[in-house]
């Protein structure tokens, strides 16, 4: 199913909410790109979708500042695998790792390898 929203309000050139899934009249993937953005591939300053993008990025793919989803890399990351200077996730890697597999300067985890410090039930 495609759908499309794209707010009237701009805001620096930007639609305050741009919602887009499926594809574009010409089949190209649709892309949202807004404030706030919601769709397969989502960009904005807070991004949710398949594969998101921004400050705040929410999906499966996702890529931000704080960044949740099944992998996820950002400054702060929370996900299935997550990468970044907090991360925490089923396999973690980063300055301070929390996880089932950490990996990091300072990890926590079933299994965790920190260089400055580990926790965990390591044999």
């Amino acid at each position: 199913m495609n759908y499309r929203y794209t707010s009237p309000t701009l805001l620096r050139g930007l639609p305050l909410i741009d919602i887009a899934s499926g594809c574009n009249p010409d089949g190209s993937p649709a892309r949202a790109r807004g404030i706030l953005a919601i769709g397969d591939d989502a960009t904005g300053l807070v991004a949710i979708g398949g594969i998101a993008r921004g400050a705040v990025a929410v999906g499966g793919a996702s890529v931000g500042f704080v960044s949740l989803g099944g992998a996820s890399l950002g400054v702060v990351s929370i996900g299935g695998a997550a990468v970044g200077l907090l991360a925490i996730g089923g396999a973690a890697a980063g300055l301070v790792a929390i996880g089932g597999a950490a990996f990091g300067l300072w990890a926590v985890g079933a299994k965790a390898v920190g260089l400055l410090l580990s926790h965990g039930a390591n044999p």
